[in-house]
């Protein structure tokens, strides 16, 4: 018979299936909340609950925001001609805080890794290539992370783009090998950004 509560045991559960969150931790936040204002842990519940209820995904870039077409596809003020790919939506933010990219995105949804199971059809890519074909696009930039997974997803996108008139370019190698996106700091985003250059097959 265990002496854990079944609530407390449940919400243990549930933080150790989150993503860098093992059982110590799941462990301390859930009795970090136990012991927190009734109205902190209430707005946490808030939060979760909004986050599932008023988030959408775009059905033109597939990033996450709160109407369809997102508001970055909606803000004409932004270069129609050129779309930055990017794995997730926490690469999108990174690029945003840069302030330097003022063009559109697209958003896969994760990197090709045939050893976790992940194929080219698992992600946005026809996607892409179809707003390729409609849209005035004349530069894709390649701005996967620079991993084993985001290279060779890089490589499989300009393959798929070869017989289409539009620029391919690659963010610069100020990004460290092996590194994420959104955890890059701003200099080093901006740089990549304006030091981008032509993919070379």
């Amino acid at each position: 018979m265990s002496v854990i509560p079944k609530a407390v045991a449940r919400l243990i559960d549930e933080f150790s299936k989150l993503p860098g969150v093992g059982p110590k931790t799941a462990s301390r936040l859930t009795f970090y909340l136990l012991r927190a204002p009734e109205e902190q842990v209430k707005a946490l519940a808030d939060a979760l609950y909004e986050l599932r209820q008023n988030l959408v995904m775009c059905s033109r870039c597939f990033n996450i925001g709160e109407s369809d077409p997102c508001a970055i596809c909606l803000d004409e003020s932004r270069d129609q001609t050129v779309v930055c790919v990017v794995e997730e939506p926490l690469d999108v933010i990174a690029i945003e805080r840069t302030g330097v990219y003022k063009g559109l995105y697209h958003v896969l949804h994760g990197a090709i890794s045939p050893v976790d199971g992940i194929l080219p059809q698992d992600l946005r890519i026809r996607e892409l290539i179809q707003r390729v074909q409609r849209e005035p696009v004349q530069e894709v930039i390649l701005a996967t992370n620079p991993t084993l997974e985001g290279e060779a997803t890089a490589e499989y996108i300009a393959r798929q783009l070869r017989t289409h008139p539009v620029r391919l370019t690659r963010l610069a190698r100020g990004l460290p090998m092996g590194g994420d996106l959104e955890y890059a700091d701003e200099v080093t985003l901006s740089r990549a950004l304006q030091g981008r250059s032509e993919w070379h097959q």
